[in-house]
């Protein structure tokens, strides 16, 4: 398993903003499927930051009609502290499984109008990991994953039926 860490290229203007994606190797009959990995809830404390520096508002957008929700998007990354812990967990539990754990820094100020990964429906290809539920869990926080089984190849079935 290959870990790959990018950093941003300015400093980080709050301690929020890392984010990470893994491949796993097989998962639901599909080959190399990649998960965003986020924080599904965070506590209303953290919303304080200095949002204008963190987002860039687009004045020309009525903030009613807007899609998106960019400060969501950073309030569902990771702290470097949470990813180290995550990467340690992942490496430890799911190594044989895992092909690659991908670790990005957010650039500021994020685009207005992002879709947090928490947004995105259930349905018949796109799936959430709930890695807090699985047994012996040992971060004392939540973490999901999202993941579109559409994008990814099926397996081999090995020898097709005539």
């Amino acid at each position: 398993m290959e870990t790959v860490r990018q950093e941003a290229k300015n400093a980080h203007l709050c301690p929020r903003g890392h984010v990470a994606t893994i491949c796993i190797r097989a998962f639901k009959g599909r080959r190399d499927v990649l998960v965003h990995l986020f924080r599904p809830d965070w506590n209303p404390e953290e919303t304080g930051y200095d949002w204008s520096e963190l987002v860039q508002e687009d004045p020309d957008t009525d903030p009613t009609t807007r899609r998106g929700d960019s400060r969501a998007v950073l309030l569902e990354s990771f702290t470097r502290e949470e990813m180290d812990q995550i990467v340690e967990y992942l490496a430890n539990r799911y190594a044989d499984r895992l092909t690659r754990i991908s670790i990005n820094s957010l650039e500021f100020p994020l685009p207005a109008g992002l879709l947090p990964l928490s947004s995105m429906p259930e349905g018949k290809d796109i799936g959430r990991i709930r890695f807090e539920i699985v047994p012996r869990y040992p971060l004392p926080f939540a973490v999901h994953g999202l993941y579109d089984l559409s994008q990814h190849k099926p397996m081999d079935q090995g020898m097709t039926q005539p």
